[in-house]
């Protein structure tokens, strides 16, 4: 017999390793001999008040062993002569479209302008160190995309769009730890993330499907409205009848492509703003009531913040607990900030990119000459401009954040762990005034929210430009572009994702879609 049962578990309590089975017998009302095991199903902390409770979902087994197996299972067979579905990208859509065209007897043909995870590390290292870009292999670009070195949190509000719990099964399949698979709010961390992605792509290529990097699309052949191939940037050309876009947010030259080749886009609504860094230890004393460390058994706090100024949403957005802020930028001659943590969340800072909403249609006015791409060049110019202020590099501008709610320029910086450095600047008058003021205001209301995470210990780093694509890519019911048959906008790219989970569902309905008239 199994029965699920709900359990609260104090500070305390947590210390002792039989608390569960404890805990189940008494709820249950039966002797802990007759427990053979205990599943646990969902875990969450609740430290809203002083006394800090953990909040267990507990599958428990009685008189039964405990299944030793996934309810999930991933039928991979040999693709390697069947029919192709090409992919462009190989992020987290463009990964889980692959797997899923395998598991549907179709073989994925990948094309990734970046390079391997591997070879990556080292275009990494020259933004951080040398200042310099590589436009094809960065932090967004290259195998795995952005996910790869952004966290691998996995939250997601996206329950309705596909199967969750079989993107963790499969993560965990290829190497994640099944701790994902029970905490509310998993991720897997940037140091733990490299290996899964690898072992994604050794299943692909092992069951007869192709990925080829640094292979950069530069064009498409439509012919009757209908995609015909795909044109490389070393001059290939690929004969292609069904293909999946899932290039991310940031792949600019393709929504150009497509613009210059009078292929529908539309501007949607997106956000920026900045990155707040606290010491971690701010956040841990708020979050936790706590003077001193933090206890053992509690991880890096994070929190969630949210303020509507002038009838725009400010908010928090991918906050990194024991984290550290990373250079994003796409292109030279642009400063970009992004954040990510390693698996134990271990390291002194806290922080988190505080955006403004910012409305397409309301906005953007002086823009409208760009259409469409509206959004796109307002992104650029702001990027552009943390580059000039940040000192023509990729060191950041930064600001201390009660000195840019007071508007005064910072004598001297906070500790970060913004690898390029920081550059002392005036964002309160830099930034423009529908984000700036909104971002002003929105702190002093999270000071009120948490008190003591108004201080002068954080500082507010420039730009977090990149929280979503500005730019959309319509599709029909059958997930295809109403204009071009044969191709298939796909994941955060297209508008059609916002995170890793997102992304990955969207990745294989999209593969199911492409399938479908094959």
């Amino acid at each position: 017999m199994v029965k699920e049962v709900q359990l609260r578990v104090s500070l305390q309590e947590e210390e002792r390793t039989d608390i569960l089975v404890l805990k189940s017998a008494k709820a249950l009302k039966i002797p802990k001999e007759d427990i053979s095991g205990i599943k646990v199903m969902r875990k969450s902390i609740d430290a809203r008040n002083p006394k800090i409770i953990f909040n267990y979902k507990v599958a428990v087994y009685i008189k039964e062993p405990l299944p030793q197996s996934s309810q999930y299972t991933f039928n991979y067979s040999d693709v390697s002569n069947a029919k192709p579905i090409h992919i462009i990208g190989f992020g987290p859509a463009g990964m889980y479209a692959a797997l899923r065209c395998i598991e549907l007897g179709f073989k994925p043909i990948v094309l990734e302008r970046g390079k391997d995870v591997q070879n990556r590390r080292r275009d990494l290292r020259a933004i951080n160190q040398d200042h310099f870009v590589n436009e094809d292999s960065n932090y967004c670009f290259g195998e795995g995309g952005a996910g790869t070195y952004s966290d691998g949190k996995l939250y997601t509000r996206s329950l309705k769009r596909g199967d969750v719990r079989r993107i963790f099964e499969n993560l965990v399949y290829h190497g994640a730890t099944d701790q994902i698979l029970v905490d509310a709010h998993p991720h897997i961390g940037t140091n733990k993330l490299p290996k899964v992605v690898q072992n994604i792509r050794k299943t692909i290529l092992k069951y007869g499907g192709e990925i080829h990097f640094e292979s950069r699309v530069t064009d498409f052949i439509i012919k009757d409205n209908r995609i015909q191939a795909i044109q490389l940037k070393n001059g290939d050309e690929l004969t292609a009848n069904r293909v999946i876009l899932a290039t991310g947010h940031s792949a600019r030259d393709i929504f150009y492509l497509l613009h210059k080749k009078n292929i529908a886009l539309e501007a949607k609504s997106f956000a920026m703003g900045v990155r707040v860094e606290h010491p971690q230890h701010i956040i841990d004393s708020i979050q936790y009531h706590c003077q001193g460390e933090r206890h053992d058994l509690l991880p890096a706090a994070s929190y969630s913040l949210v303020q509507q100024v002038n009838e725009r949403g400010v908010y928090s957005f991918c906050m990194c607990p024991g984290g550290f802020i990373v250079p994003a930028a796409t292109a030279n001659g642009e400063v970009v900030v992004n954040g990510m943590s390693p698996s134990k969340r271990n390291n002194e800072f806290a922080n988190s990119g505080i955006v403004v909403e910012i409305n397409a249609d309301k906005d953007l006015f002086k823009y409208e000459a760009f259409g469409v791409l509206k959004g796109l060049e307002y992104q650029k110019d702001l990027e552009r401009l943390a580059y000039t202020a940040g000192g023509r590099s990729q060191v950041a501008p930064a600001q201390r954040l009660t000195d840019f709610v007071e508007g005064k320029l910072s004598n001297d910086l906070n500790p970060t762990s913004y690898q390029p450095g920081l550059n002392t600047s005036p964002m309160h008058s830099l930034l423009p005034k529908l984000i700036g003021s909104r971002l002003r205001q929105g702190f002093k209301a999270f000071g009120e929210k948490m008190k003591g995470y108004y201080t002068s210990e954080a500082n507010i780093i420039g730009v977090e430009s990149r929280t979503s694509s500005p730019v959309s890519i319509p599709r029909n019911s059958k997930l295809e572009h109403p204009e071009v048959a044969g191709l298939f906008p796909c994941g955060e790219g297209g508008g059609y994702a916002g995170g890793i989970i997102s992304a990955a569902m969207d990745g294989e309905r999209c593969a199911e879609a492409a399938a479908a008239g094959l």
